[in-house]
């Protein structure tokens, strides 16, 4: 049965839409797979360090050549890559954090993304090219074209760029935008918009689930 990885990275564990629009694909998913795995890492509950100088030289070094730091940062992302290349698909929450995304996911991000192992620009042994990755985005504002912020997103094309190109995963984005909207004065005026931003953002996941589900499962 196919085997799901959720990564959920808001910092806040409940009012999270982020984590709520996940919640509806996770749910959908469950549905057509009812008996499959699904594989969650809360990088709020338990981050996963940031790399290390013993990370990063651990990399070239054989176990037997390893000092003790080397051979525990070593351990890590062996865990890691092993959780990533153990999914048939992959499901990341990410919210817009000061125009960018969660340090949490950035490390990470920095523990798996490994050249000559999980990248995807040669034949590496362990990368995951090709597999379907459904990203949720969620932002407090408005950052499309026309709008007062156009240009300050640095998330999206971040994620499309390290996921896609870095890692060769078959991207699809789900993006929910004004969620600040309902607890901001300055933005009642776009809470009707937010509200059917966030419901699509709903309907999406669930039926991006669905599909999946049924596309992998066969």
């Amino acid at each position: 049965m196919a085997h799901l990885l959720h990564i959920d990275s808001s910092a806040a564990p409940a009012g999270s839409v982020s984590r709520e629009v996940a919640t509806t694909f996770r749910e959908a998913w469950e549905q057509e797979h009812a008996s499959g795995t699904v594989t969650h890492l809360d990088l709020a509950a338990h981050p996963v360090p940031h790399l290390t100088p013993a990370g990063i030289s651990a990399r070239a070094k054989t176990a037997g050549d390893m000092s003790a730091d080397e051979a525990a940062a070593a351990a890590l992302q062996d865990r890691l890559v092993s959780e990533l290349r153990a999914a048939d698909a992959y499901l990341f929450s990410v919210p817009m954090y000061n125009w960018s995304v969660p340090s949490p996911f950035k490390a990470w991000l920095d523990q798996i993304l490994i050249a000559g192992r999980t990248t995807a620009f040669g034949d590496e042994p362990e990368s995951v090219k090709g597999r379907p990755a459904t990203v949720i985005i969620s932002a407090g504002g408005g950052y499309g074209p026309g709008t007062p912020r156009e240009g300050w997103d640095f998330a999206t094309p971040y994620l499309r760029q390290v996921l896609g190109q870095g890692l060769g995963l078959d991207v699809h984005t789900i993006q929910i935008e004004l969620t600040m909207a309902h607890h901001s004065p300055a933005m009642a005026d776009l809470r009707e918009l937010a509200d059917t931003n966030r419901a699509n953002a709903h309907s999406d996941a669930a039926k991006r689930a669905r599909l999946l589900a049924q596309e992998i499962g066969r």
